[in-house]
């Protein structure tokens, strides 16, 4: 049986409470690890680690670092294959979502890598004779780090590396969901020469001990990836100590197909941006938005593709539909499925029987505000139909939410494409492309309930650096 401990000033250690709890397979319940029960008292042992690192780590050479990260980025492609099976059989992850999160993991250790040599400052005329002035950037300290079950590795890679590369250090409270990911994480940046202390992670229960991360007294700024319900609490918590927070939380991301769209490209875009990873992204297509031209074709098609869909079994590199993370999740996309049908919705797709905690493909429509599914994250395979008459109202319908992440727009008039993506609330559209988008470098983030601040190599220095003046008087 494996066990994992906490790894705490580069060494993995025993909890301070002595206690662990499971971490199960969610495709057949089978155990994977017992983990270790994190407690305050360790929270603080991380936070005073990465502190007492943060005194050199923060003077390091930008060679120190970009080597860092480089190594990281090898290791991970040399362990592509132990990351993969982690993922599989850790998160319930279809192999083709596995593959695109460890590519992604490479790439962004990459383009970290390259950031050491960037963070550069300005030098500025003064006011008064014989003055000098310039601007430099200079890290923050102690990162606190917290990510999600769904991708685990690609959030553990987006916070962690962009530490690293700006001189800072970090304690990441992993989901309880993907703890092993997390240990093989911490085993590569060990290898790939990280300093002791710079990177600590402190698994548990989030609700027992994630006050205690984000409250601490020598945390100088917060990255969080969850709830929008947390992520305010996360911000309250923030706000009382005025440190600066990046939230990137949940999204009812909108997938607009108009009369004169590609139809092939439109729905091979609709069914990746639903039924990736059982629907189980913040970007997923949950609101797809027909013109009512094309609506009939696109529906059709839609239900033959979904209708296909092959779920379940894991080891079959054709599935794309494996299971819910958790019980309690699940209860979420049945209730959420059952309460539209209660209130008058159709089920256009979905109709096959669950296979144990896989959710079947499911298209609804005449969905409305009565229920549960217009407004509310599903956070599964659960998709609703809209249909209109004008880009005004896809407009209306699209905009029609307290989200704002991802948004995505078919059509063959770039003309309009650019109108629309100019009036979508969301901080990321797409044009002729699905809604599911990511990639290292870019300003990743949205409005509303999806969030605050962004992520990404350029975005990511406006919380994990801060600016300094210097000036000096001359003779």
């Amino acid at each position: 049986m494996n066990t994992s401990k906490l790894w705490i000033g580069g060494e993995f250690l025993e909890p301070a409470g002595g206690e662990y709890f499971d971490d199960y397979n969610p495709s057949d319940q089978s155990l994977i690890a017992r983990v270790a029960k994190g407690t305050p008292a360790d929270i603080d042992s991380a936070v005073a680690a990465a502190n007492c690192a943060f005194v050199t780590f923060s003077q390091s050479q930008a060679k120190e670092r970009e080597a860092i990260l480089s190594r990281a980025a090898a290791l991970v492609e040399r362990d592509r294959d132990q990351y993969l099976q982690l993922l599989v059989e850790e998160v319930g992850s279809p192999l083709m979502k596995a593959q695109f999160e460890v590519e992604y993991c490479i790439n962004a250790f990459r383009a970290a890598a390259g950031v050491p040599r960037r963070l550069t400052g300005q030098t500025m005329p003064l006011d008064r004779p014989g003055a000098f002035g310039m601007s430099v950037r200079e890290p923050v300290g102690v990162i606190a780090c917290i990510t999600p079950f769904n991708v685990p590795l690609l959030k553990n890679v987006k916070q962690i590396a962009m530490v690293i590369a700006t001189g800072n250090t970090a304690v990441l409270l992993p989901s309880e969901y993907a703890t092993q990911v997390t240990v093989k994480f911490a085993e590569t940046l060990a290898e790939a020469g990280t300093p002791d202390g710079v990177f600590n992670y402190v698994t548990g229960d989030p609700f027992e001990i994630g006050d205690a991360l984000t409250s601490h007294t020598e945390v100088a700024a917060i990255n969080f990836c969850g709830s929008p319900r947390i992520g305010k609490h996360v911000a309250e918590l923030a706000a009382k100590d005025l440190k600066p927070v990046t939230l990137e939380l949940g999204g009812k991301s909108p997938l607009v197909v108009l009369d004169d769209a590609d139809l092939d490209k439109a729905l091979e875009a609709a069914t990746i941006g639903i039924f990736f990873f059982q629907g189980q992204a913040c970007m997923a297509s949950s609101r797809i938005i027909l013109q009512r031209g094309i609506a009939a074709k696109f529906i059709a098609a839609f239900q033959q593709i979904a209708a296909g869909i092959k779920m379940g079994d894991l080891s079959d590199p054709e599935t794309a539909i494996g299971p819910i993370i958790s019980h309690r999740q699940e209860q979420r996309v049945r209730e959420h499925i059952s309460d539209a049908l209660a209130k008058g919705a159709e089920l256009l797709s979905g109709d096959r029987a669950w296979q144990g905690a896989c959710c079947p493909p499911t298209i609804l429509s005449g969905v409305d505000e009565s229920m549960t599914v217009y407004r509310e994250e599903t956070f599964g395979p659960v998709t609703s139909i809209y249909q209109v008459d004008s880009v005004e109202e896809a407009i209306g319908v699209a905009n029609d939410t307290e989200y704002g992440l991802s948004f995505s727009i078919f059509t063959s008039d770039i003309t309009t494409a650019l109108k629309v993506a100019q009036r979508a609330n969301a901080g990321m559209v797409h044009i002729n492309a699905m809604s599911i988008q990511d990639e290292p470098h870019v300003p990743f983030g949205g409005n509303g309930l999806s969030g605050f601040g962004r992520e990404g190599t350029d975005a990511d220095l406006d919380i994990m650096t801060r600016w300094k003046w210097i000036t000096v008087q001359l003779d």
